[in-house]
């Protein structure tokens, strides 16, 4: 890893993805999230304070065990004149992403748990499988489509009427509602 001499203050792009292990593109995914900044120089080249090498380790760090950027970006925001992360920081933040943490390793386990359940049984039932039809809420209304309703008496008239109960040419049509899923639940 290329070190640089102390009394460099400003790095450039490649100079901070070489220290600190990021990639070019990802240092430019974090500056468009706000995670860290730049200047411009007169050449319109960004310019990141030494700081950002630490800000990017904060980043990187809070990633590998699974903080989403929406909330890293939030914890940053939240330290006083957008100063680099310390010590205690990290101290008080990964406190707080713990219980976090830990509620989706809970779910994790539980998923892993159904799906060897669901390999076991070999069911796949979109009817009552846990795994392809979690929190079925529409199922207690019977099986078929629920959400979209279709007028089919447009397109085919004297099939509506049969199914309103009479005879082809007998009457008006009766439009014929079904619904339809959306995959909502």
């Amino acid at each position: 890893m290329p070190q640089l001499p102390y009394k460099v203050h400003e790095l450039s792009v490649g100079q901070l993805s070489a220290r600190s292990g990021a990639a070019v593109s990802a240092l430019h995914f974090y500056e468009s999230k706000g995670l860290i900044s730049s200047t411009r120089t007169a050449g319109n080249q960004r310019r990141y304070t030494r700081d950002a090498l630490r800000r990017v380790a904060f980043v990187r760090a809070a990633q590998r065990v699974g903080i989403p950027l929406a909330v890293i970006r939030d914890a940053l925001a939240e330290l006083p004149d957008e100063r680099t992360p310390n010590r205690a920081d990290w101290a008080r933040l990964s406190e707080v992403w713990r219980s976090e943490l830990d509620e989706r390793i809970s779910q994790l386990v539980e998923l892993r748990d159904r799906l060897t359940d669901c390999i076991g049984c070999g069911c796949l039932s979109l009817e009552k499988c846990a795994l392809s039809n979690p929190y079925d809420n529409l199922g207690e209304r019977g099986p078929g489509a629920r959400r979209l309703r279709v007028d089919r008496s447009a397109k085919d008239p004297e099939g509506a009427q049969r199914r309103a109960g009479g005879e082809p040419g007998t009457g008006p049509a009766q439009p014929d509602e079904q619904e339809c899923c959306t995959g909502e639940s």
